[in-house]
């Protein structure tokens, strides 16, 4: 891990497209400024963690087999 300091208003360049910048400290609270592209998704990483958690557990789910559905509802709608 990299430990920068920096003072409110000073910046970090991450490649040519991400600036971060220390707006204002207040106690233990900092605010920073983050300029990224559009594109660049950007989380707190308690929200990144459980957008990951989600995702695992969507990807665990049982698939559901839509042909073998489709022949039950035919074979019982028959007369």
């Amino acid at each position: 891990m990299l430990v920068l300091t920096r003072k409110v208003g000073e910046s970090i360049k991450i490649n040519d497209d991400i600036k971060i910048t220390v707006i204002e400290v207040k106690g233990k609270n900092i605010r920073i400024g983050i300029e990224a592209p559009s594109a660049t998704k950007i989380y707190r990483e308690e929200v990144f963690i459980k957008i990951l958690e989600e995702n695992q557990s969507a990807a665990a789910t049982p698939k559901v087999d839509f042909g073998k559905i489709s022949q039950l509802i035919k074979k019982n709608l028959k007369p």
